[in-house]
C-alpha cells in the first residue's frame, strides 16, 4: 500500500510540474479565475487519486488533462478576442482619476478605503493627495500614477484600441488612425502603442519576430 502511495505521488509530483509548465508562467498573484480554478481542481484530483489506494492513477490523469486543455484553448481565445478576455479576467478598475478617488465603484467592486490606503503604503505614497491615477489590476494589485509625473499611455495593445487612454490624451480615434495611416501602417499591424510627452511610440508586430 505504502508503496503504491509513494509511487503515485512521484509520478503524480513530475506530470503536474510538466502540467504547470505547459500552462505558462504566472506568480499567484496574477492567477485568473480560470487559472485559479485549475489549479484548485488539480490539487484537489491529486490529493483524492493519492488517498484512493485502490483507484487507477489515470482516474485523476485523464480529468486534469482536460482541465488543461480547457486553460490553454481559453488562455488563446483570450489572447484572440478582448471581449473573451474580458469575460475571463475581467477589466482593470480605475479607482482614482485626476487625483479624485470614485468611491461609487469602490462600492461596487468590493474595495473599500482601508485596502487603497494599505496598497499605497506598500508603494511608499502617503497620502491620497500624492495620486493623479490609480488602477486596480486584474490580479489584484495596485498600480499607482503619482502627479506631476510623466507616464506612458498604452493607446493600442495587441492591435485593440483603449478609447478611455484617448480621451485622457485629448485625442480621437480618427487621429490615431490617421497617424498610422501616415505611417502606412493597420491597426493590425501594432502590438503596442503609447503616448509620452506629446509623442506617440509604437511597436510593430514585426518587430517581435
Amino acid at each position: 500500500m505504502y508503496m503504491t502511495i509513494l509511487l503515485k505521488t512521484f509520478i503524480l509530483y513530475f506530470f503536474i510540474v510538466i502540467v504547470y509548465r505547459l500552462m505558462g508562467k504566472k506568480e499567484i498573484g496574477e492567477l485568473s479565475i480560470i487559472d485559479l480554478i485549475v489549479t484548485i481542481l488539480i490539487a484537489e484530483l491529486a490529493a483524492i487519486s493519492i488517498e484512493q489506494v485502490d483507484s487507477s492513477i489515470f482516474v485523476s490523469i485523464l480529468p486534469i488533462v482536460v482541465l488543461v486543455i480547457i486553460q490553454i484553448s481559453l488562455s488563446y481565445l483570450s489572447l484572440k478576442s478582448e471581449k473573451i478576455r474580458n469575460f475571463i479576467d475581467g477589466k482593470p478598475s480605475v479607482i482614482i482619476k485626476g487625483g479624485k478617488v470614485n468611491f461609487s465603484l469602490m462600492t461596487k467592486i468590493r474595495y473599500s478605503l482601508d485596502d487603497l490606503l494599505s496598497q499605497l503604503r506598500d508603494k511608499g505614497i502617503k497620502s491620497l493627495e500624492e495620486v493623479e491615477y490609480a488602477v486596480l489590476e486584474n490580479s489584484g494589485t495596485l498600480s499607482v500614477f503619482e502627479k506631476g509625473k510623466e507616464y506612458p499611455m498604452p493607446v493600442i495593445l495587441d492591435g485593440e484600441i483603449d478609447e478611455e487612454v484617448l480621451k485622457e490624451i485629448k485625442k480621437t480615434k480618427k487621429w490615431l488612425l490617421q497617424t498610422l495611416k501616415d505611417k502606412n501602417l493597420e491597426l493590425q499591424d501594432i502590438f503596442y502603442a503609447f503616448y509620452k510627452k506629446d509623442k506617440f511610440y509604437i511597436i510593430k508586430r514585426s518587430e517581435l519576430l
